[in-house]
């Protein structure tokens, strides 16, 4: 880079790194939302194919959302709480609260929200689900911890998917989280992103619960996004009590 151009992305860092955050989050939340519909359990040839039609579509959920975003470098952060809502019509959000810096609030969290109905609206959230038209799974191997981990490789570089594993249940039959490294970075400003998804059957349904990331941003270190989702409704039916107690738990066990 020439040093004019340098001085000049000096001087614009702080705009531009907290920018990438919101990038990085509209990413991972599409992703999340496409992975329910179809992840299941691995074939009984062991190829680790989660293409179980035995698991029910997520079509429509209504759910209270707990939005993050914090710049560790430059001291920022905001949080923001909104109602979402899925179905046949489209992706729609409510904010109901917000606090924190107005930057990361309006350049980040709402735009997150903004970006996320943009692009489920233009239909490309099926180029993040967990599908053989994006992955190249491995066989299913058993940690030390019992649970079964599968490797998964994107056929594409591509912001949507993620470098790294799967985690199953002890018996293979769910999809715990999803964990690695985006498999292209979102944008010049960042060098690195990690991401975790957390999941949980709620009545009969995979649902996202939570999402975490951290990105290293340049000139402005490491940046993290935080995700809760607390939901009302799915597919049309009202989430049961021992379904809420299902995601508090999930929800407890991964801060």
């Amino acid at each position: 880079m020439r040093q004019g151009n340098f001085e000049q992305a000096r001087k614009g860092r702080k705009p531009a790194a907290l920018t990438a955050m919101w990038v990085l989050g509209c990413t991972l939340l599409v992703a999340a939302v496409s992975l329910p519909a179809r992840a299941g359990e691995p074939d009984n040839s062991g190829d680790a194919r989660i293409l179980s039609k035995q698991d029910e579509p997520l079509t429509q959920y209504r759910a209270f959302r707990r939005m993050h975003a914090k710049s560790e470098r430059f001291n920022q952060e905001g949080w923001l709480d909104a109602w979402t809502e899925l179905d046949e019509r489209g992706f729609r959000y409510q904010i109901v609260s917000e606090r924190g810096s107005d930057y990361v609030r309006n350049k980040v969290l709402r735009t997150v929200l903004k970006r996320e109905q943009e692009l489920i609206a233009d239909g490309h959230a099926d180029r993040a689900a967990l599908t053989e038209d994006n992955y190249v799974f491995s066989d299913a191997e058993e940690g030390p911890d019992g649970l079964q981990y599968v490797a998964m490789k994107p056929k594409r570089k591509e912001v949507m998917l993620v470098d790294g594993r799967m985690v199953l249940s002890a018996d293979g039959s769910d999809v715990l989280r999803v964990e690695g490294r985006l498999a292209k970075n979102p944008s010049f400003w960042t060098s690195l992103v990690n991401v975790i998804r957390h999941f949980a059957k709620v009545d009969g349904v995979r649902v996202p619960v939570s999402t975490q990331s951290v990105a290293k941003v340049k000139f402005a270190g490491h940046s993290r996004l935080d995700v809760e989702y607390e939901y009302e409704s799915i597919n049309g039916r009202t989430v049961t009590t021992a379904a809420r107690r299902v995601i508090a738990s999930a929800l407890a066990a991964n801060r």
